[in-house]
C-alpha cells in the first residue's frame, strides 16, 4: 500500500511539473499563473485517484508499460526542449542556445512542401515578424520530430520486446477500462476497427487541425501564436495527439492479434483432444 501511494503520488507530482513548467519557467502574469496552478493541481489529484485504487476508471494501459511513460516522457521532454528555448529569448544560456539550434536544423528538415511542418508554418499571419515565424517553424520541428521518435519508440517496443505480455498476461479490464467486451461484434472485429480508426486518425490530424485553425482564422487570434506559452501549449497539442492515437491504434491491434492466437490456439487443443476420444 505505501508503495502504491508513492508510485501514484510521483505521478502526480510529474504531471503537476508538466502543467505548470512554461508558466514557471516563462514570464506571465498572476492570472495565468494562478490559472496553471490550479490545472495542474486537478490533473495531480486526477492522477493520483487513478493510479492509488485498485481498480480502473478512465486511463488505458496502466498496467502495460512503457505505453504511457513513453508518451509522457516524450511530451514532457517536448514541453521543457520548448520552455527552455522560449526562456534563451529572454535570458539566453548555452543550453537553450543549443536547443534553439537544434530546434531551427529539425525545423529546416521538416519543412517541406505539403508536411504538416508546412502548414503550421503557413498559419503565420502578416503581423508577425520574421522571428516569429522562424520560432514557429523550430517549435514543430521539435514537436513534430519527438512525436515521431515516441511513435517509433513504442513500434520498436511492441515489435522487439514482445509487448505487453514480456513480463506477464495482459489484464483486458484493468488496461482498457472504458472498452467492453461484450457489447456489440466480436471483440476482435472491434479491436481492429478501433485500431485501424485510431492510427488513421493520427495520421490525418497533423494536417488537418492547421486546416481548421486558418479556416477559424476569423474566430481563432492566431497572433496570439506569437505568444510563447500559447505556442508551446498549441504545438504539443497538435505533435502529440495524434502521436498518442497512433500509438493507442498500434497498442489495439496488438492486443487483437494477441487474443487471435490465444484463440487460434485454443481451438487447435479442442481439436487435438477431440480426435484423441
Amino acid at each position: 500500500m505505501i508503495t502504491r501511494f508513492l508510485k501514484a503520488g510521483l505521478r502526480a507530482v510529474a504531471v503537476a511539473l508538466l502543467i505548470a513548467m512554461p508558466a514557471v519557467v516563462l514570464p506571465g502574469g498572476s492570472d495565468m499563473a494562478q490559472i496553471t496552478a490550479l490545472l495542474a493541481l486537478v490533473a495531480a489529484l486526477l492522477t493520483f485517484v487513478e493510479y492509488v485504487g485498485d481498480y480502473p476508471s478512465i486511463i488505458e494501459f496502466r498496467d502495460a508499460p512503457p505505453f504511457n511513460r513513453l508518451r509522457f516522457v516524450a511530451l514532457f521532454a517536448t514541453v521543457l526542449c520548448l520552455t527552455l528555448i522560449c526562456r534563451g529569448e529572454v535570458a539566453p544560456t548555452p543550453l537553450s542556445g543549443v536547443l534553439e539550434r537544434i530546434g531551427a536544423t529539425v525545423g529546416h528538415w521538416l519543412d517541406f512542401p505539403f508536411s504538416p511542418v508546412r502548414l503550421m508554418v503557413l498559419l503565420a499571419t502578416d503581423d508577425m515578424s520574421a522571428q516569429d515565424v522562424a520560432r514557429i517553424r523550430s517549435h514543430a520541428g521539435i514537436a513534430y520530430g519527438a512525436a515521431l521518435l515516441s511513435m517509433l519508440a513504442f513500434v520498436l517496443v511492441v515489435r522487439l520486446l514482445n509487448w505487453p505480455i514480456r513480463h506477464g498476461a495482459f489484464n483486458f479490464w484493468i488496461n482498457l477500462p472504458l472498452f467492453d467486451p461484450t457489447v456489440g461484434k466480436d471483440v476482435l472485429l472491434r479491436l481492429n476497427r478501433d485500431g485501424n480508426i485510431n492510427v488513421a486518425l493520427g495520421f490525418l490530424l497533423p494536417f488537418l487541425i492547421p486546416a481548421v485553425m486558418k479556416l477559424a482564422s476569423h474566430t481563432i487570434d492566431l497572433v496570439s501564436l506569437a505568444e510563447p506559452q500559447t505556442l508551446i501549449w498549441t504545438m504539443s497539442v497538435w505533435a502529440f495527439l495524434p502521436a498518442s492515437l497512433v500509438m493507442r491504434g498500434v497498442a489495439l491491434m496488438r492486443i487483437a492479434a494477441l487474443i487471435e492466437e490465444k484463440r487460434r490456439r485454443a481451438y487447435a487443443r479442442a481439436e487435438a483432444e477431440v480426435q484423441t476420444i
